[in-house]
């Protein structure tokens, strides 16, 4: 029987696509901008352009700009991955809320 796999595990394995189809990042700041203009909050504005800007940087890496030639170890995802994780849920959450807080308000 396999193990169930850890959600956070999940959620970084997904993620580490993003290595090799940079590309794929501008789906989460298409949802978020969409988030954005709905719920007006700039948090979720600035999370949809850290998200934006994620992009040239992971090509820059892909095509060896931003590295001396050693990009197979990438320390830095260790920091970007969970942060732009944890970012997206929270600005998520807040859109959430603020659906909740217009129909709570409509009614």
């Amino acid at each position: 029987m396999k193990p169930i796999p850890n959600a956070g595990m999940a959620l970084l394995q997904a993620m580490a696509s993003l290595v090799e189809y940079p590309l794929l990042a501008t789906f989460p700041f298409l949802v978020l901008t969409g988030l954005y203009w709905w719920t007006k909050r700039r948090f979720i504005l600035m999370v949809a352009l850290c998200w934006v800007c994620y992009v040239p940087y992971e090509y820059g890496m892909k095509w060896r700009l931003f590295c001396s030639g050693e990009c197979n170890i990438r320390v830095d995802l260790l920091l970007i991955y969970p942060a732009l994780a944890v970012l997206s849920v929270i600005s998520i959450g807040l859109a959430i809320r603020a659906l909740f807080t217009i129909t709570l308000t409509e009614n």
